[in-house]
């Protein structure tokens, strides 16, 4: 007779994208600004887009290349680039 083993489930993982509204925002700004532009944006683009000040958008993309969302190269202008999928990224609104 077989022994019977325990089955361990892994916990499912979350639909849920792992950044907030507002991360996904941006994330989405960047997509598309990048698809209709063909270079990614420059901070001040997204500044004027969202109208907040050169600080915030400095401190998002900071903390989006932080937690791996996206990548930058140093030094280098419209550097930005995904590392999000598409269809992780919520629509913009």
């Amino acid at each position: 007779m077989k022994e019977k083993r325990p089955t361990t489930d892994a916990p499912a993982k979350s639909s849920r994208p792992a950044f907030t509204p507002t991360q996904g925002q941006y994330l989405a700004f960047i997509y598309y600004y990048t698809k209709l532009n063909g270079v990614p944006p420059a901070e001040r683009d997204m500044q004027q887009y969202f109208r907040t000040s050169p600080s915030a958008v400095h401190q998002m993309v900071v903390t989006l290349e932080r937690t791996g969302m996206i990548e930058r190269t140093p030094g280098q202008a419209r550097s930005i680039r995904l590392l999000v999928a598409r269809q992780e990224i919520p629509d913009l609104e």
